[in-house]
């Protein structure tokens, strides 16, 4: 859109130790911060976040927002418009950051993790709280590649997201399932997913095809192309993949 300027940062609490007197992980909070310039000739105010994401140092995996999660969070402040009263559930959510973005921007959202890491769930939740979002969205446990009750009674759904879940390949055909399964009942839905690329070896081409379901790299060559930061600094010298999979015709 011409005269449109974005932007995404984040800036870290200040540093604290690694571990609380009780042995806890200590807490430190990210603030990631999304505006949109507008031309004055369209007459459009300025709009702009602010997401605050809780981190656990020392911790495992779910508790730290991986590079990925940031790309998929811009694709979806870029696209807001679109969201708006959309149904999304985003699976093996870690700190929430994509999920907590649609909800802000008007989406019924979802957040979940594994059923069986209730620290994670707990954690999800304080990212939620610290951005207002806890009353208005839902928080559930669904385990890749197992059909447990909190993934039969998800509803209809629209969108589906995923950050960095393909890092690990012995779980890659349980995700692909379970994404199947989503897709299956929401035909019309699609799975939009970012990962850093770790191996050139690694693929899910044929665990697709086995599922009966097609996927489209989106492009991310212009992704925050007038927001003052390049690309490599949104991606953290990374190389990251936008991914748009949906059930075959």
């Amino acid at each position: 859109m011409p005269g449109l300027e974005e932007s995404i940062w984040f800036e870290t609490s200040p540093s604290a130790s690694s571990l609380m007197s009780d042995g806890v992980a200590a807490e430190q909070v990210k603030k990631f911060f999304f505006t949109s310039r507008k031309s004055h000739e369209t007459g459009q105010h300025d709009e702009s976040l602010e997401i605050y994401i809780p981190e656990l140092l020392q911790a495992s995996y779910s508790f730290y927002t991986w590079p990925s999660a940031p790309v998929l969070a811009w694709f979806l402040w870029e696209h807001r418009e679109e969201l708006v009263g959309k149904r999304v559930l985003e699976l093996g959510s870690g700190t929430a950051l994509p999920g907590i973005v649609a909800s802000k921007c008007g989406a019924h959202v979802t957040l979940s993790d594994s059923a069986s890491l209730p620290k994670s769930l707990q954690h999800i939740r304080r990212s939620c709280e610290l951005n207002g979002v806890l009353s208005q969205v839902k928080v559930v446990g669904i385990t890749w590649g197992l059909f447990l009750s909190s993934l039969l009674s998800i509803g209809p759904l629209d969108l589906i997201l995923g950050s960095d879940c393909f890092y690990e390949p012995s779980v890659f055909e349980e995700i692909v399932v379970t994404v199947a399964y989503l897709l299956e009942r929401n035909p019309e839905a699609k799975f939009l997913c970012t990962y850093q690329e770790r191996s050139a070896d690694w693929s899910i081409e044929h665990l697709l095809n086995k599922w009966g379901l097609v996927c489209n790299h989106i492009s991310l060559t212009g992704l925050g192309a007038d927001s003052g930061i390049t690309l490599a600094e949104l991606m953290q010298d990374h190389t990251i993949h936008l991914l748009d999979i949906r059930k075959a015709s």
